[in-house]
């Protein structure tokens, strides 16, 4: 099982990092080019390699980190997937800069002072979305519902850190929660994406944000 990562942000860093401590190979990419991750691989050692958004995207199950904004742009030029995993790690969020941005003011959103607010997806969940652009994919939700930086820390207390995933295919959703063992943390399958999606879909979702462990 080959792994890719399309996005080096927090999320697609702190991901590589956990595959890394258990030695497990990735290719990491991002719009800027392979070189431009040259200090993160020396970082995670051996294991992560640095490749093309298109060599990443080659791989059996592959983690989609960009920002919802760029999701569509970035998934939308690579060919189709043909019964590839796609772990859909994307939330329905914009950023800006609350100093100076006018959305900073807007009292109808609640985050407005975090820098983040909700995209109106039409009554649609994001998977839904993500689905779409990649044609072909065994899509399944997860990495998504918490802070990106306790994914550093899988075990934590004297206890394994949850993680919520949900999909439409059996088989995919195995070979996810084997990577999410492996890497030490507690998985709990919300069911179909329909279904697990929302819930554990930031910025609303009744269960993103929470910070469970499994004692």
């Amino acid at each position: 099982m080959t792994i890719g990562i399309i996005g080096s942000g927090a999320l697609g860093s702190n991901f590589a990092r956990i595959l890394a401590k258990k030695g497990i190979s990735a290719t990491i990419s991002n719009s800027r080019g392979p070189t431009s991750l040259a200090d993160l691989v020396e970082e995670l050692g051996p294991s992560i390699k640095a490749g093309t958004v298109e060599e990443a995207a080659s791989a059996d199950m592959v983690l989609i980190a960009v920002r919802w904004v760029d999701a569509e742009k970035v998934l939308g030029s690579l060919p189709a997937w043909s019964g590839r995993i796609v772990i859909d790690g994307t939330n329905p969020v914009e950023f800006f800069d609350p100093a100076t941005s006018p959305d900073a003011n807007d009292v109808n959103n609640p985050l407005a002072a975090y820098g983040i607010k909700a995209v109106d997806l039409g009554g649609k969940h994001s998977s839904q979305i993500i689905q779409q652009f990649v044609p072909g994919a065994r899509v399944v939700k997860a990495f998504n519902h918490n802070d990106v930086n306790v994914l550093k820390e899988p075990e934590k207390a004297g206890g394994k850190r949850v993680l919520f995933y949900s999909g439409d295919d059996a088989a995919a959703k195995a070979e996810v929660r084997s990577i999410m063992e492996v890497a030490g943390f507690f998985p709990i399958d919300l069911g179909a994406l329909d279904v697990g999606g929302p819930l554990a879909s930031l910025p609303f979702g009744p269960l993103s944000t929470h910070n469970f462990i499994s004692i």
